[in-house]
């Protein structure tokens, strides 16, 4: 909105505003804008959630140290949604379809954890609502945005349906995949990692740490995928004019620079959302937090065609998800029969402590904060991974 009234209108008549219709001038501003929109709405989101009496309520057989968590305000997520949505539209180029592509599958994850989350406040009922309803309406808009994607012209055809591996040379790859596969798979990424999300989203802090160190990944990733400035390389054939991406033999995807600008108000936000989610925390993010945050990531990865890569930046959202994995099937598996044919309960096996794995390590008598902090590091370091892959082909 503000880059068509500053660049569309008033670029003419005042020349520094031409400035705005540079993609790395409006990631900064719209990075900006979503922490600043953070800073000044959230005490009062926070003492509006207080008074309606929005708390979280605390697993029963969950660590101790929890129970004084209890009526913290829960649904803070509703403010990364609000600022992401407010400056993404701010300074995006409101005509790419690649940011309302994000921006509604996001949202709309938001609104599933929305639902999600009332339940458990409103009828104070843990489990919120069913499972497989949440899947499903999960694997339905994501599935329906990636039929949108790969069966339309969104994406140019030599690249829509060539599918992206790290440390190769994309343009001398030759992996194609059936549209209908990679609408799978890309529902598979999406949901799976929102999913991911909402496992971490433990301790304070300790998701929207990860999910900052992701966006700004993303941002990087979709800014040189997209721009359109040119370097001279000097190649066996000669000199030739390159984009960045080709230069480092990544897919080149027209226009989705722009998407940069949305993985940079993700960030901003998710910033802003630190300062009040740290330990200990004043606000929790809750499902509409953590299926947004998680929906968003999935998005910038199937667009920018790092889906692998994805495994990478975000392995600790991926090690999370795996150690419940392991413990409920090791659990299942190990399970005893009495003699009337039932199972004994607490029979089975666990190979941690308690599942996700950052309850594992409170159990050992980690602090929380040294929890938090250490899985930071490692997310900070599987992000400079995934960036290094940009050289390493």
């Amino acid at each position: 909105m503000l880059f068509h009234l500053l660049y569309g209108l008033g670029a003419d008549e005042v020349g520094f505003l031409r400035v705005f219709r540079y993609t790395s001038t409006r990631l900064l501003a719209a990075a900006i804008t979503a922490l600043l929109l953070s800073f000044v709405i959230g005490p009062w989101f926070i003492e509006k959630l207080k008074s309606r009496q929005i708390g979280e309520t605390i697993r029963e057989d969950g660590p101790q140290t929890h129970k004084k968590k209890a009526g913290t305000p829960t649904m803070g997520g509703s403010l990364i949604v609000f600022c992401l949505a407010v400056s993404t539209l701010l300074w995006c180029d409101l005509r790419n379809h690649y940011v309302w592509l994000a921006l509604t599958v996001t949202v709309l994850f938001g609104a599933i954890g929305f639902a999600d989350d009332y339940e458990k406040v409103a009828k104070k009922n843990k489990k919120g609502i069913s499972g497989k309803l949440r899947l499903g309406l999960e694997f339905l808009i994501a599935g329906g945005a990636m039929a949108y994607l790969f069966y339309s012209d969104l994406m140019p055809p030599d690249v829509r349906l060539h599918f992206q591996l790290p440390f190769t040379n994309f343009y001398e790859s030759q992996i194609i995949l059936p549209a209908w596969f990679y609408c799978c798979l890309g529902a598979c990424v999406v949901v799976g990692a929102a999913n991911a999300v909402n496992l971490t989203d433990g301790l304070d802090g300790l998701a929207i740490g990860p999910s900052i160190m992701n966006a700004g990944t993303f941002m990087i990733f979709a800014y040189i995928a997209g721009v359109e400035t040119t370097i001279l390389f000097r190649g066996a054939d000669g000199a030739q004019e390159v984009t960045i991406a080709q230069y480092l033999h990544v897919a080149h995807i027209d226009g989705i620079s722009e998407l940069a600008i949305f993985a940079a108000a993700l960030f901003g936000t998710g910033i802003g959302f630190l300062w009040y989610n740290t330990y200990p925390a004043q606000v929790f993010m809750g499902d509409v937090g953590s299926l947004a945050l998680g929906g968003a990531i999935g998005m910038l990865a199937v667009l920018t065609k790092n889906e692998i890569v994805l495994l990478i930046v975000g392995g600790l959202f991926v090690v999370e998800t795996l150690s419940v994995i392991v413990q409920t099937s090791v659990y299942k598996a190990t399970k005893k029969k009495g003699p009337d044919g039932k199972d004994i309960p607490n029979s089975g096996k666990r190979i941690f402590r308690m599942a996700p794995i950052h309850h594992h390590y409170e159990k050992k008598g980690w602090d929380e904060p040294k929890i938090i902090v250490r899985f930071w590091l490692v997310s900070a370091l599987l992000a400079l991974v995934a960036l290094g892959t940009l050289k390493f082909r």
